[in-house]
């Protein structure tokens, strides 16, 4: 890692330029999810039929294709970012409205295109994508008043937020919508705006619980702990308690045997059981210090296209693993959402491998500029 100040090669001028903390947190994140697959997954693989180490095997196809998916998106420049994130947001949406009509219905949504043997969930690539784009309309709009850049960012939230209520994936819309609302208000939009849209939002998500029988289902089983239907749930925090404050040890959880999403959405479940309290507390640690770190780093940015797409992108980052880590200790309802690196999931993975590229691409040392 320690590179001559001199070497001139692509790798060596990158690696004086981008955060080598952040990309040692990074790291970090990816072998615990790489090493807790591999304990979580063959359990599950063996109850569905398939071959002990399936999961695991394609978890680490993963999780090498995303590096290099990081350090290729993180050579780009801002100029070539906005390129990138404009075409993949135009074939996100592509994708998405082709799903509606083409993709298998699991678990009462729409949410998977296959493609031969690979099946891409469109909804996970568009995220980094339309915070990039809306970051730039945005930052447009702060250089040229006359800009239509609100209108353009309003735009095309409401087009994607159709598509995924479509699906439905309401998770991903509020989750897309509290960041989607965070970037607005760092674009200067006044606090009382913001309010409004709160509410709406509110009511939306109301609308959402009388309309769509599956998110009903979800809430109505958080509201009542003696639902038998809270299976998992109950699982979950078992196993934390049985992991105490050092775990059981790599292996030895059993949390894993019974439930079905131990690898997804309950990894972290497995953490606390096998790893116990201290390593889970490290985890927590990794998220919490790459979103500071990120946002400490924008303090010395005066672009303020750089300042909001990394703001969408870091919290995105750090809602999705408040969601995924408050499901497995029951704050809050299941959502389907894994907690990024760690959880097994291609898309989710590549995905926030993409997007953790632009932040380390819009973030490096630009000397002499």
């Amino acid at each position: 890692m320690l590179l001559d100040r001199q070497d001139r090669s692509i790798l060596g001028r990158w690696w004086r330029t981008v955060d080598p903390y952040l990309l040692l947190a990074f790291s970090a994140l990816i072998i615990i999810g790489g090493l807790m697959v591999t304990t979580a997954s063959p359990y599950v693989a063996e109850r569905i039929g398939l071959e002990t180490f399936h999961f695991t095997i394609r978890q680490f196809g993963y999780l090498f294709l995303s590096v290099f998916i990081m350090f290729i998106v993180s050579l780009l420049e801002p100029k070539m970012v906005r390129r990138v994130c404009t075409i993949g947001f135009i074939g996100a949406i592509f994708m998405m409205i082709l799903v509606l009509f083409v993709g298998p219905e699991i678990k009462g949504s729409t949410r998977w295109l296959s493609i031969g043997p690979i099946a891409l969930q469109p909804s996970e690539f568009i995220k980094p994508c339309f915070f990039v784009v809306v970051a730039w309309m945005f930052s447009e709009k702060l250089k040229n008043p006359e800009f239509p850049g609100y209108a353009i960012g309003i735009f095309l939230y409401l087009m994607v937020a159709a598509l995924l209520v479509l699906q439905p994936d309401i998770g991903t819309t509020i989750t897309m919508t509290a960041v989607w609302i965070g970037m607005f208000f760092l674009a200067g939009l006044p606090i009382i705006f913001i309010g409004f849209i709160a509410i709406g939002a509110i009511f939306a998500a109301i609308g959402a619980y009388l309309i769509f029988p599956h998110v009903a289902a979800r809430i109505d089983k958080f509201l009542n702990p003696d639902n038998e239907e809270n299976y998992q749930v109950r699982r979950s925090l078992e196993a934390f308690a049985n992991g105490g404050f050092l775990g059981k040890g790599p292996g030895e959880g059993t949390v894993k045997k019974y439930i079905p999403d131990s690898h997804t959405d309950f990894i972290f479940s497995v953490i606390g059981e096998e790893m116990g309290l201290v390593v889970l507390l490290i985890v927590i640690g990794l998220f919490a210090y790459i979103i500071l770190r990120g946002f400490r780093t924008l303090e010395k940015s005066n672009d303020s296209f750089t300042i909001l797409a990394c703001a969408g992108i870091l919290m995105n980052f750090g809602l999705q693993a408040i969601i995924n880590m408050g499901v497995a200790l029951k704050l809050f309802p299941t959502k389907g959402m894994t907690l990024p690196f760690i959880s097994y999931g291609g898309s989710s993975t590549l995905a926030m491998a993409f997007g953790i590229g632009v932040l380390l691409a819009l973030t490096r040392k630009r000397y002499g500029k």
